[in-house]
């Protein structure tokens, strides 16, 4: 863009690989469709470029919108290609009724592609609206331009966005089960002689009856182990079974 803005400002330029200026007095007519402006606003092509190209500019409207046009265009394309082929293929009304109510997303060369399929598919001489590509479903610019707000595949190749394909991971092979061997649990160790008689002693004696001698020992464990013809030890043990709290007096 530099390189045309200076051409265009100063008048000159120099060729590849050359170091000799070249003086040019030209005018440009350039044409392009895309919307210029908005590329300016959002930094894709310089302002200063812009508006030194934009002298004339001239605004073209799609061909959808001039549907005037569409069937004297439609037989200037059907003539060209008569005097190519030698052939005298022609048009039935309904044929350029239905051309007259397409889109045409891609203006006058997408035109002249349906008026050369039209006429080289045709069995006749005459091409029926029936036989156009758009009354059999088969239409991609009719799809691209009925689908273009991207509600389907079509529609989402239409506004430029890609499509990721589902892919299928297989999955991993079953690995058949693997027999364990339980571990076997061993068995609880005897009690000794003196923890037998410990818990002996206490599976016979309530709690109620333990408190009852304790406050009569006042709450001391050997006077209350000597009542019982107990040990200590299996007092403390009975206390903690119980849970009583010792009290101290």
């Amino acid at each position: 863009q530099s390189k045309l803005l200076r051409v265009l400002q100063e008048g000159e330029f120099e060729r590849v690989g050359g170091s000799k200026t070249i003086k040019v007095d030209t005018r440009i007519v350039a044409a392009t469709n895309r919307d210029l402006e908005d590329a300016v606003a959002r930094g894709q092509f310089r302002a200063d470029l812009y508006f030194r190209i934009c002298v004339v500019p001239i605004v073209l409207p799609p061909l959808r919108n001039r549907k005037s046009d569409i069937k004297p265009l439609a037989q200037l394309f059907l003539d060209r290609f008569n005097k190519q082929n030698g052939t005298n293929v022609k048009f039935a009304a309904d044929a350029f009724e239905q051309i007259c109510r397409c889109q045409f997303p891609g203006n006058v060369r997408e035109l002249e592609n349906c008026v050369n399929r039209a006429a080289a598919l045709s069995d006749g001489e005459v091409v029926l609206g029936e036989e156009l590509a758009c009354r059999q479903g088969a239409c991609l610019s009719a799809e691209l331009f009925r689908l273009q707000d991207g509600s389907s595949p079509i529609g989402g190749l239409a506004i430029g966005r890609m499509i990721t394909p589902t892919v299928r991971v297989p999955a991993p092979p079953v690995e058949p089960p693997v027999a364990v061997t339980p571990e076997p649990v061993p068995e609880p160790e005897p009690l000794a002689k003196d923890e037998v008689q410990l818990r002996t002693k206490t599976a016979q004696l309530s709690r109620e009856e333990l408190v009852r001698v304790m406050e009569s020992a006042g709450w001391v464990q050997a006077k209350a182990a000597r009542l019982l013809g107990m040990t200590p030890r299996q007092i403390a043990y009975a206390l903690q079974k119980f849970e009583i709290e010792v009290r101290k007096i």
